[in-house]
């Protein structure tokens, strides 16, 4: 796979480039914001869509156990993680799923933790389900994130009744360890709290570094965690909504599926599930080409922010393509690094803000695009810093 080949994806109804005049003020910008990449899928996934399409009948489909059994062999030969069928819970999308879980397993004003900063949508889909947001900060000395164990406790104390965690996490980029999450798993299970593990970039981690399933830690961890994931981010099909739960416990997966069959939300689109099994199926070749380049690209980033514009920094995530640059030593305050990067530096990138306590002064970049454009947003970005020195001189 050629991933430096560029791809022109204006005018297809694309978020990241067609909608940057709605969501920046401007269209001449250079995204690299949302999370999906700039790379055509694998070309099995293709050549599987362009055989159903070519079928030209689109009917209801039926349940397909051959698509399961890709999700269960898939999670076996990359995390070790043995997952029964019946496990498998089809859902519309992640936030959707945890939207839903947070609906059915919470009450309303009872507490839900999060650990800021974080994906915006965790603090979007407990507010609006009338849940109390709590917080447990990560921890952060000397570029590294941790999690503040004195702290969750402390709010774990205090009756909080489901923690949604973000593993690997977005946008800081850490990949949390057996102990870690074992020091986790056990306070949640000392005080009786649900854990929802958002784990849709579980396999966009890099060596040395390895993703580890929070339900897989512990044979008790099984019997309060659900696990949100998708082949979205790994294969760059997030357009077709194709996600899913597993929940080993009965009774926790009973209610989730009563919960979508409510809604009348189990249906899947024909075509999702036809890319789902493809990329299961045949995509491991591309995504092991794909692992190497994108680590390249944030070491690329890395370095030459280093060099060129060293007032903005960044750690090495240990997993996902998203880089979460340090850019407080700019001296700008939130709007006018929001500002600086639309109207100087040209750039859509993510403001650290929206991912809540501890983002200010951060942006998040989307390194998932061919080695140029990463070139071209660097040029721009040394170009806006070098203006703003001149303009305090």
């Amino acid at each position: 796979m050629d991933f430096d080949q560029l791809y022109d994806r204006r005018h297809t109804a694309s978020l990241k480039w067609d909608a940057l005049l709605q969501l920046y003020g401007a269209e001449d910008l250079l995204p690299l914001w949302v999370a999906d990449m700039d790379f055509r899928v694998p070309n099995e996934v293709l050549s599987a869509l362009h055989e159903r399409v070519e079928h030209g009948i689109f009917g209801y489909q039926s349940p397909r156990e051959d698509q399961t059994q890709a999700i269960v062999d898939w999670w076996q030969k990359r995390h070790q993680f043995h997952i029964e069928p019946e496990w498998i819970v089809y859902a519309p999308g992640v936030v959707p799923s945890l939207s839903l879980a947070v609906q059915e397993l919470t009450d309303p004003q009872d507490k839900v933790i999060i650990q800021p900063p974080v994906y915006p949508p965790f603090t979007k889909v407990v507010k609006e389900n009338d849940r109390q947001v709590v917080h447990n900060p990560l921890h952060h000395e000397h570029g590294r994130y941790t999690i503040d164990f004195e702290n969750l406790e402390q709010r774990l104390q205090e009756g909080a009744k489901m923690l949604i965690l973000c593993n690997p996490h977005n946008p800081v980029g850490r990949v949390f360890d057996h102990s870690e999450l074992t020091r986790l798993g056990d306070l949640c299970e000392r005080y009786g709290t649900l854990v929802v593990s958002d784990e849709i970039h579980g396999d966009l981690v890099y060596t040395p570094h390895k993703h580890i399933p929070f339900a897989s830690v512990d044979e008790r961890f099984m019997q309060f965690s659900l696990t949100c994931a998708a082949p979205s981010k790994t294969f760059n099909i997030a357009g077709f909504h194709a996600s899913y739960m597993v929940i080993p416990n009965e009774t926790l997966r009973k209610t989730f599926s009563k919960a979508l069959d409510r809604l009348a939300l189990r249906s899947q689109n024909v075509l999702s599930s036809t890319a789902m099994l493809a990329a299961y199926r045949h995509g491991e070749p591309w995504l092991d080409e794909l692992l190497p380049y994108l680590k390249e690209n944030l070491t690329f980033l890395q370095e030459e922010l280093q060099k060129r514009i060293p007032e903005i920094s960044m750690e090495m995530p240990e997993g996902t393509y998203l880089a979460w640059l340090d850019c407080r030593k700019l001296g700008l305050d939130g709007e006018e690094l929001k500002k600086f990067m639309i109207e100087k530096a040209k750039l859509a990138l993510n403001d650290g803000a929206a991912f809540g306590l501890g983002g200010e002064g951060f942006m998040r970049v989307n390194v998932a695009c061919p080695r140029t454009t990463l070139v071209q947003a660097i040029h721009q970005l040394e170009h806006a810093v070098t203006e703003l020195h001149a303009s305090r001189s």
